[in-house]
């Protein structure tokens, strides 16, 4: 206990720090000084939870879909513990545990929501052993890193595979490589996912990462694709097929980034954020509640008054302009991201921040798999930015659309967004992880925005 209590000491000493000197949020730090001390103290921390803890994964959607879930449950007046920033290495679940522990290294809540990088995991249903575990898709994403998306699948398989007794293992059925997945675990997972054609693409975007059949090779045939390769599939020699859906959504109304709507069983959900990727997000909270026992108009109402995470859709206003902030990061996400934005939303404003650093993968070249040509005709103003702003300005030219000079300085990128952008009308920026945390970091320092961690 003694050893417990002087990692969380440490911990929270090294947050405080972090916070008070400006240098970041304590997001992750943290984590790496309380786990050198003690390198069970998340087990120990969680284990201290009444209710038991949540653990969401995939390349898109974790964010968000975890901010769902916290709000859920705090309706109910449960204490909640989760890495609201969005640090979701194993370090960065410590160290949010570690901040609602006590002076006697205990950890006083409910419930733990606990969004966790696919390649961690195994990792973290180890140490956190969760009551239920989602899996929202596998997109191509950091190749760097990861590698390809059967690698990831088969990281994510074992870590299931090692659930608790009695957890829930809840996945998208609209997925390949998750249905995949799903159909090589001892116990049966609650499968959701789409089933509305009026919103769904005629055939896969040419970026589509999951193709094959996984057991015979062939390629699959689809129906209705929704997202990236996310939609409703079967193989042509009957070896393999999109599972059927237990909870499914339809009559889904998009409203661009402002708002969606869709029927969930017999429940009608409105939600103040907008895109496709979002109905899936809302999806699987609404599964995860459901198979924990939660009322489904209860759920209606949390969602409805929902607040989305910083860089997730963040608006703010500046200097008479409004600004919609929104994180893109593969080809997956950054192709519906331009979807809505210039299809639903009508936008012709927009800030692209491309940058290379770990967080973002060092390989940028999925810029080429971006339907970037989306924008031309359509976009008045485009800047590229971000420290890869060339390389994104290059790729831009092949794509027909005419873009301003490029801008690897976030003060910069601003001013000319500002410049560029008339009073009373609308900028769309999107960017990656630490292209999205540069741009933030500038408006915070402008007074337009408040640091993340305080969002």
């Amino acid at each position: 206990m003694m050893r417990r209590t002087a990692a969380v000491w440490a911990g929270k000493a090294t947050g405080a720090l972090s916070r008070m000197s400006g240098r970041g949020g304590g997001t992750t730090l943290p984590g790496d000084v309380a786990r050198a001390i003690d390198p069970g103290v998340l087990r120990k921390l969680t284990s201290d939870l009444t209710e038991g803890s949540i653990v969401i994964t995939g390349t898109n959607g974790k964010t968000t879909t975890a901010r769902l879930i916290a709000t859920l449950f705090e309706g109910l007046g449960r204490r909640v513990v989760s890495n609201r920033s969005g640090a979701n290495l194993i370090f960065g679940a410590t160290a949010a545990a570690l901040r609602s522990a006590g002076p006697d290294g205990r950890l006083r809540a409910d419930w733990g929501v606990f969004e966790i990088d696919e390649a961690s995991l195994p990792r973290a249903v180890d140490e956190i052993q969760p009551r239920a575990a989602i899996v929202l898709n596998l997109f191509r994403d950091q190749l760097d890193r990861y590698g390809e998306l059967e690698k990831i699948a088969k990281t994510i398989e074992s870590a299931l595979s090692r659930l608790p007794d009695g957890a829930h293992a809840i996945l998208n059925a609209d997925d390949p490589r998750v249905g995949e997945i799903g159909l090589g675990l001892p116990s049966r997972p609650l499968w959701f996912g789409l089933d509305d054609p009026r919103v769904a693409m005629p055939e896969l975007p040419h970026a589509a990462d999951a193709r094959t059949c996984p057991r015979c090779g062939a390629s699959l045939k689809f129906s209705a694709v929704y997202l990236g390769h996310d939609g409703v599939y079967r193989c042509p020699n009957g070896d393999f097929a999109r599972p059927n859906p237990q909870v499914t959504a339809t009559e889904i109304e998009l409203n661009g980034f402002d708002s969606l709507s869709m029927t969930v069983g017999g429940t009608r959900l409105d939600l103040p954020v907008g895109g496709l990727y979002n109905c899936y997000n809302a999806l699987a909270a609404f599964a995860a509640g459901q198979a924990l026992g939660l009322e489904p108009h209860y759920m209606a109402q949390r969602m409805h008054g929902f607040r989305a995470a910083f860089g997730r859709q963040e608006a703010m206003d500046f200097r008479g302009r409004h600004l919609v902030l929104v994180l893109s990061k593969n080809p997956a996400g950054f192709n519906e991201t331009l979807r809505t934005a210039v299809d639903l939303a009508g936008a012709t404003t927009f800030l692209l921040g491309l940058n290379d650093r770990k967080a973002d993968g060092t390989d940028v070249s999925w810029i080429w798999d971006v339907d970037f040509e989306r924008l031309k005709g359509k976009a008045q103003v485009v800047i590229p930015a971000g420290t890869r702003a060339n390389d994104l300005a290059v790729r831009l030219k092949y794509a027909g659309v005419e873009a301003l000079a490029p801008q690897t300085e976030p003060g910069r990128a601003l001013d000319a967004l500002v410049a560029a952008t008339p009073e009373g009308t609308t900028a769309h920026v999107l960017c990656t992880y630490t292209a999205m945390l540069d741009l933030r970091a500038e408006l915070v320092r402008r007074g337009w925005a408040k640091p993340y961690w305080e969002t």
